[in-house]
């Protein structure tokens, strides 16, 4: 019943994600990359990581993409894309092609990472997914999580110079 699911939505999930480059409207690529959010969540949840499934709403399919349909909204894309560009189409396939070769070559033939952790299973249950996160994010990596956090700030504050008509 497991594997029927993954292949239904691995179904789902690439057919959005080729929608996403096919769609002329803007806005329904951003609606079709939503679905592919939504199926990477259900992975999540297939994984046995629901936090990380309800971020995954959360953020990616919520926040993200309602300041994604914005800036189509704002710079009122749909009207502007009339026609459709493929030159690039043939190589972009090729390059995808070729990575899809190599990454299956490699998680084929070996460990995909060549290394192991001392997260168990058992670890997960007894401590919780959110609590693991949670120390790992604000202890072991506090440093690069404060630079995320000031780059994102620096981004916000970049964005209303930009949007404002005088500065």
């Amino acid at each position: 019943m497991e594997a029927i699911l993954f292949y239904i939505t691995a179904a789902v999930a690439i057919l959005s994600a080729l929608f996403v480059t096919q769609c002329r409207n803007p806005v329904n690529s951003a609606l079709n990359l939503i679905t592919t959010f939504l199926c990477l969540a259900v992975f999540y949840v297939m994984l046995e990581a629901p936090f990380m499934a309800a971020i995954q709403i959360m953020v990616y399919a919520g926040a993200i993409m309602v300041l994604i349909i914005f800036v189509i909204m704002l710079l009122n894309l749909g009207l502007a894309v009339k026609s459709r560009y493929s030159h690039g189409l043939a190589g972009g396939g090729f390059v995808a092609a070729l990575v899809l070769l190599v990454t299956s070559h490699f998680v084929g033939t070996g460990v995909a990472t060549g290394t192991g952790g001392e997260i168990t299973s058992e670890v997960i249950a007894s401590y919780g997914h959110t609590e693991l996160i949670g120390r790992a994010m604000f202890v072991d990596f506090l440093l690069p999580f404060e630079i995320a956090s000031i780059l994102l700030l620096v981004a916000i504050v970049g964005a209303v110079v930009l949007s404002k008509r005088k500065v």
